[in-house]
């Protein structure tokens, strides 16, 4: 009977996670310009939990991208941004804590990147709750092998031939690579980032006209995701 009853506790268990196997978690990143539909790494798993319980309380809701360089990124997270004074320095805020590196050579810096921003740890430990989303640039050869020269003197990951690929089509920021985590990426609204990218900011890159976010997300069915963005999950 005993047995009979730890299995019957153990099939919603079960059903979750199969469940879980065919849902993923979908963020919706509303700001000034328009929505960003964005996904979390499975390969990230620290930085994914993390990411979606600070969704789930609503935590971003209010922030402002406090720093912004086209053909580079789009960066926010900041706490202090929620109440802050025009023209007021940002970047310094955090939450309290870090999350390890989750470095994953198949993760990289590509255009849509969504990665997390972090302080010069020896560790290279992760913000708690900044990130920054890449807009980056189309290389040619002469800039690419500049920035994987870059990449080796920074000891970082040095893209693979179809990476560089990809940066030279879609572009990103490959120095990064290695270096920074990446955990996740847009599916949706790459114009967004674009836009957002290409606004007037102060000396210390914050735009000079509040550009707010919030976020939203939800579990929705893997096949929903790709039959309405295009996404395909490896």
């Amino acid at each position: 009977m005993k047995q009979l009853i730890y299995f019957l506790l153990l099939v919603p268990v079960l059903s979750l996670a199969q469940n879980r196997k065919k849902k993923d978690y979908l963020v919706t990143l509303q700001t000034d310009y328009g929505p960003v539909h964005l996904v979390l790494y499975d390969q990230t798993p620290k930085h994914k939990e993390n990411f979606i319980k600070l969704v789930n309380d609503k935590f971003y809701d209010g922030l402002l991208f406090h720093r912004i360089i086209s053909a580079f990124m789009i960066q926010g997270g900041d706490p202090k941004s929620r109440q802050v004074k025009a023209g007021e320095p940002l970047g310094s805020g955090d939450i309290g804590y870090r999350i390890p590196a989750e470095f994953v050579p198949t993760l990289f810096h590509k255009k849509g990147a969504l990665a997390a921003a972090r302080d010069n740890n020896p560790e290279k430990a992760s913000s708690g709750c900044q990130f920054y989303i890449v807009q980056g640039k189309t290389w040619d050869d002469e800039g690419l092998q500049k920035q994987v020269d870059r990449i080796q003197s920074l000891k970082g990951h040095v893209p693979t031939l179809e990476q560089k690929q990809v940066y030279q089509t879609l572009g990103g920021t490959p120095h990064l690579d290695g270096n920074y985590t990446v955990f996740g990426e847009v599916i949706d609204g790459l114009a967004i980032v674009d836009s957002i990218a290409k606004q007037p900011r102060d000396a210390q890159d914050r735009p000079k006209k509040d550009i707010h976010m919030s976020m939203t997300g939800d579990w929705v069915k893997k096949k929903k995701i790709t039959k309405q963005f295009g996404y395909r999950y490896q």
